[in-house]
């Protein structure tokens, strides 16, 4: 059944595209977080999705008249100047060159996305549409996640599709932790508007904290805590916010396992977590791998190589001011650098390290840059909450992302280019309109009041 449906609306798929090439947009994003393939069985799994949407997408765009231009400057530039450096750090990588350039076209076309966000977002419509397509996403399967936990009564295991960009469940429990500010978004916009999407969202903003706690993430959960923390401090019912917190809270409290608090307790206790110094001999490595290539590391997944991990675990001992305790490396047993920042910084050196979290660092500033002037301009609520909830969404994701290989996430390189499409597109038509209106009262202010008699 789910063949024939995917199959049935696929046709009117692809003509949206050619109608209005932002839908494929959204079904580039839709695809890449949902993977569509994973949820059929027969026929449907032959056609890679993703694949011919964003060519659908790209070719329309060069099909059509009026194309816009952009220029790379800000974290535009930055994010050009980052997939030059991991393609300097690919030619030059000192792990296995075809896992190296393997992962460089994964990079590669999340980069593609990010710029054609920037060529073919303009206005409100085109953003909200996109996000929708997040929410079908990750938070559909948050959502089916979500009522298996409560169906099985906390006993329901929630990973990722195998396979997939999210099939690890602390990655997977990032991405919803990110979503989460865009729901509130959304149903900000849209919940004043209908009852069922307002109720909708609530629900689901539910089942996405539940299904959070259900992946039993660390990572996930310190996420989550970020993003509650900043929408408290930030709420103008801070009471209800919290009679809310406490509700939610108790109910779930019937549902979460013993072994559960038990895991979240080792974040006090990180020093005396195994696992964790795990992840703390895993940075040491990528530091040692980046100083002996300090310009541009060692390439995609080098610290995953079995012989450069162990080359690498020789040296543990050279650079005893990055403190591991007694914990020590097996040098016969590879790991992931186990955090955006070492990710990078193993990667790509610490040229690269200085450009991704300048990325990061300006996409946060920036998102805060346009709700402070849209608010200074009298300009639009949507686009004040907008921004604001891109910031944190963003803000999730540096903090959550400290624990987790997750620097190249298609999911936040797009909401990177919604910030720039904010700032360069829509923020100054807003500030036009209101210089304008300033103007024109200026203007009727001076005229004087025997003209105004005259006239009228």
């Amino acid at each position: 059944m789910r063949d024939i449906f995917l199959l049935a609306i696929l046709p009117l798929l692809v003509y949206s595209i050619f109608r209005r090439p932002f839908i494929g947009l959204g079904l580039w994003i839709w695809t890449a977080l949902f993977n569509p393939n994973g949820w059929v069985y027969g026929m449907a799994t032959t056609i890679r999705y993703n694949l011919l949407f964003a060519a659908l997408t790209i070719g329309v765009f060069f099909l059509s008249k009026n194309k816009p231009k952009v220029k790379l400057t800000g974290v535009a530039g930055l994010v050009l100047l980052f997939f030059i450096w991991t393609t300097l750090s690919s030619i030059f990588c000192v792990g296995i060159a075809e896992v190296t350039w393997d992962f460089w076209g994964r990079l590669a076309k999340v980069l593609a996305l990010f710029l054609f966000v920037l060529l073919i977002m303009e206005k409100k419509l085109h953003i909200d549409f996109f996000l929708w397509c997040m929410i079908f996403s990750v938070g559909f399967y948050a959502g089916v996640e979500g009522l298996k936990y409560v169906a099985s009564g906390g006993a329901h295991n929630i990973e990722g599709m195998a396979g997939h960009v999210l099939g690890d469940r602390n990655e997977l429990s990032l991405a919803m932790a990110m979503l989460l500010p865009i729901c509130f978004y959304l149903l900000g916009e849209y919940g004043k508007k209908s009852w069922v999407l307002k109720f909708g969202l609530l629900g689901l903003i539910v089942l996405v904290v539940t299904a959070i706690i259900g992946t039993s993430s660390r990572g996930g959960m310190i996420a989550l805590a970020s993003v509650g923390g900043y929408l408290f401090i930030k709420s103008k019912r801070k009471l209800l916010f919290a009679f809310l917190f406490v509700c939610i809270g108790s109910a779930m409290i019937g549902l979460i396992p013993a072994e559960w608090f038990s895991r979240m307790d080792t974040i006090s206790n990180a020093s005396q977590d195994g696992s964790f110094m795990g992840r703390v001999i895993a940075w040491k490595l990528s530091f040692i791998l980046a100083a002996k290539n300090p310009l541009f590391g060692g390439g995609f997944k080098a610290l995953e190589n079995g012989q450069i991990w162990y080359a690498l675990s020789q040296d543990f001992d050279l650079y005893s001011f990055f403190y591991t305790g007694s914990a020590v490396p097996n040098p016969f047993l590879s790991r992931a650098a186990h955090s955006i920042y070492f990710q990078v910084l193993g990667d790509h050196g610490f040229g690269g390290l200085i450009i991704f979290v300048s990325i990061l660092g300006l996409s946060f500033l920036n998102a805060g840059r346009v709700a402070k002037k849209t608010r200074a301009a009298n300009g639009p609520e949507w686009l004040f909450s907008l921004a604001t909830m891109l910031r944190l969404s963003i803000f999730a994701y540096a903090i959550g992302g400290a624990a987790l290989s997750f620097a190249y996430f298609d999911m936040i390189y797009a909401l990177f280019a919604i910030v720039i499409v904010l700032e360069h597109k829509i923020l100054p038509d807003i500030i036009r309109a209101y210089q304008q209106r300033e103007q024109d009262a200026a203007q009727a202010a001076e005229i004087p009041p025997i003209a105004v008699s005259v006239a009228s």
